[in-house]
């Protein structure tokens, strides 16, 4: 099957290669670089400081939540999480990071796990769960194939990052909740890199491993043979000396069985190669599941990003740096075009500029950049529903006000 990578919202370039690129474009004069490069300053030390607002509206609303905390909760309200998910919901959508649906993760489930481990979630102990994915892309893995004697390659759907919340039950069992160590109502927060789309159960708390068909048989037709040569070889003499006991004592036969010490040596050497071989299989069966559950264990440590707390502080720095690179894009383009242009010109003029100049297949959020341009004063419109970039040197006016107006009511 043939995937194609679909356009998305987020710029894959830090926020200070997007400046030196739009320098590097030569569309603008010495002068005006100089400006450009101060314009760009103050956009990022304006959002910088709106972001640090954001960041304690979340630490306060996620105080009493953090199961990592190491400060005494006071109190906690009853509507702290829902804020908590609201403020959430509001920075990830700042940091272009798109939902997966609960038909996308449906169909996730359902597909090959690509680490060849199928795994079970039980979605009911949750009460709520968000996913959230940045960063999809085609990759492909060289796969062993009939017992490591053959290679493949597949083609897959991988997540740049995912970012997953979830909250348990309040009505948790409670003998559940003590063996994962878990408590009744408490919440997870969760990111992850290089996620591929078909493994996005192996990112739940209660994931379990469960052995494929192909597993089962790996297992299961060796024990069957090898079962018949224990029955055939060892087990042959013991089931004969128990065949005539069970006919004597039922009175199908009148010739009495002698249990002499050859007879009882040979009955416990069958029982106890039968017992020999239980335990073999067993341990077979046990040590390939923990093969798996160490295989998960081993992708999940090297995908884990941040925890809880960390995770929205991680993420406010995401959301930070996409604002600002959407800002000084949508306001360059402007200042450099020789006539007006509305909406769907600049989206389009900044798209193919990624396409042709830099290789990158971009989303570009037209609307959400024009916006802060209005906010911050770096755009006027025309009649017509066209803008015009406010002059450099108006513009860095207009950014010195609203910082001093900052700090004002700050």
């Amino acid at each position: 099957m043939d995937l194609k990578t679909p356009a998305t919202r987020f710029i894959p370039f830090r926020k200070r290669d997007i400046v030196q690129m739009c320098l590097d474009d030569g569309q603008l004069d010495s002068h005006q670089q100089h400006d450009f490069q101060n314009c760009s300053s103050l956009i990022q030390a304006l959002f910088h400081f709106e972001f640090h607002q954001r960041a304690e509206r979340l630490k306060d609303s996620f105080s009493t939540l953090n199961p990592d905390r190491d400060t005494r909760a006071i109190k906690a309200e009853s509507s702290q999480c829902d804020r908590f998910v609201k403020e959430l919901e509001q920075l990830l959508d700042k940091a272009n990071f798109e939902q997966v649906s609960e038909a996308d993760l449906a169909l996730a489930l359902s597909e090959d796990s690509l680490f060849k481990i199928k795994l079970h979630v039980d979605f009911d102990e949750f009460a709520e769960v968000l996913l959230y994915c940045r960063g999809e892309s085609v990759r492909t893995e060289t796969l062993p194939t009939m017992f490591g004697l053959k290679q493949r390659d597949v083609q897959f759907v991988n997540y740049d990052r995912v970012v997953i919340y979830i909250r348990f039950r309040d009505d948790l069992d409670p003998k559940l909740a003590a063996a994962r160590d878990i408590k009744p109502g408490s919440v997870i927060l969760k990111l992850f890199k290089n996620v591929p789309k078909a493994d996005l159960e192996m990112l739940f708390p209660n994931t379990a491993v469960r052995m494929r068909l192909i597993d089962k048989l790996m297992i299961g037709v060796p024990a069957l043979v090898s079962g018949g040569i224990v029955i055939s070889t060892k087990l042959g003499a013991t089931l004969v000396l128990l065949g005539s006991l069970l006919g004597f004592w039922l009175g199908l036969h009148s010739n009495p069985v002698e249990l002499d010490k050859a007879a009882l040596v040979a009955l416990f050497a069958g029982f106890g190669a039968v017992g020999s071989y239980l335990w073999k299989q067993f341990n077979n069966f046990k040590n390939r599941k923990l093969r798996f559950v160490q295989s998960l264990t081993q992708n999940l440590y090297f995908k884990n990003l941040d925890n809880n707390a960390g995770v929205f502080h991680r993420l406010i720095d995401d959301a930070e740096e996409e604002e600002c690179k959407e800002a000084i894009l949508a306001y360059y383009f402007l200042l450099t075009h020789d006539a007006p242009l509305n909406a769907s010109e600049l989206d389009r003029a900044i798209e193919r500029w990624f396409a042709g100049q830099h290789n990158c297949v971009l989303d570009f959020e037209i609307d959400d950049a024009i916006d802060k341009l209005k906010r911050l004063q770096l755009v006027s419109e025309t009649p017509d529903d066209r803008m015009i970039a406010t002059p450099l040197p108006d513009a860095l006016v207009s950014l010195d006000q609203h910082w001093d107006q900052l700090f004002r009511f700050a």
